[in-house]
């Protein structure tokens, strides 16, 4: 399965949420402001990447995670996805969309702003960081979440639903790709082209 994070900018609650997914940052604590510097494409997609989708690794299940920036409109992005997989054939169980903009307070939309929008980037993203702190253990309740509604770690439940929207529209955006590896060593987004095989 595909589990794909979206947000506004594809900058902050999204990168958050498929860190704390596949194991980059913890559960149990609120890590420090490096921490959360140092994942990849914290704070740093840019506009013209929107609608990108970015592969950040795979969990101990063995789904693939992805982020991607939608700007307001989540509703597109699960329409576009819901219609081609009729068109293409294929099953809703094998993707899954969990909307983050609802975990997003005012510090983040604030220090997203100035960082992603206007480029004042030492001022933003100190700021954007505080906000993540603060709202971090609601992303770790809203993986928790998506990994029990999906299943396969321990556990077979049936899967359910192709989305997981916590519907609350906002802004975050974003700026510039950097590369990297994760702490296991695999090689994180490789960008852009999101494709599926007709099974």
């Amino acid at each position: 399965m595909k589990i794909i994070y979206h947000c506004y900018g594809g900058a902050h609650s999204s990168v958050i949420a498929a860190a704390i997914h596949l194991g980059l940052l913890p559960e149990n604590r609120v890590p420090t402001r490096e921490e959360i510097c140092a994942v990849p494409l914290y704070d740093r997609q840019g506009a013209d990447e929107h609608g990108h989708f970015f592969f950040m690794g795979k969990d101990q299940a063995g789904h693939e995670v992805y982020l991607t920036a939608r700007r307001s409109r989540p509703e597109v992005l699960e329409n576009i996805f819901t219609g081609l997989a009729g068109i293409f054939g294929i099953s809703s169980a094998d993707y899954y969309l969990v909307n983050v903009m609802g975990k997003v307070n005012l510090t983040m939309k604030l220090g997203g702003f100035l960082s992603r929008r206007w480029g004042v980037t030492r001022v933003g993203r100190p700021i954007v960081t505080v906000g993540t702190q603060a709202a971090y253990f609601q992303i770790v309740k809203l993986v928790q979440r998506v990994k029990s509604e999906v299943g396969g770690y321990g556990e077979n439940p049936v899967f359910q639903r192709k989305h997981f929207s916590t519907c609350r529209s906002g802004r975050d955006d974003s700026h510039g790709t950097p590369d990297g590896r994760g702490e296991t060593g695999q090689k994180y987004l490789e960008p852009a082209v999101f494709e599926y095989q007709k099974k």
